[in-house]
């Protein structure tokens, strides 16, 4: 008997975090990965997720503010959302933690058994 495994989007401007996100989550979730907000919110109107993580500092778009429009156009998605960052600023990070279901904040570098317990409690959330 296996289990289906949960799907995560995992959504940073730079290739390298996304690919080791990818070999590091991918036996034990469906790991879809995307390099911009909006490659990440084609990702939601066309597949089933339940778990973002996003990057906050990107082109064209913040972390916070892709959360923002996902919380507007999705707001079905399960409340399971993480943003991952070397760069924070505190204002903003509330907001997404009152407004659009931030689960957690992550600090880059992450450590690996660290975001496997905070992405099995935001899954079960």
């Amino acid at each position: 008997m296996t289990s289906e495994k949960k799907t995560i989007l995992y959504i940073d401007d730079e290739e390298i975090n996304l690919r080791l996100f990818k070999s590091t989550f991918r036996r034990n979730y469906n790991v879809i990965t995307s390099q911009s907000a909006e490659e990440g919110l084609q990702v939601l109107e066309n597949q089933h997720v339940d778990l973002i993580i996003t990057d906050q500092r990107m082109p064209k778009m913040t972390g916070v503010q892709f959360l923002s429009m996902v919380q507007e156009r999705f707001p079905d998605i399960p409340p399971g959302r993480l943003i991952i960052s070397g760069y924070s600023d505190p204002e903003e990070i509330t907001l997404a933690y009152n407004k659009y279901q931030l689960y957690k904040f992550i600090a880059k570098p992450w450590d690996q058994n660290e975001l496997a317990t905070i992405i099995n409690e935001a899954i079960k959330k």
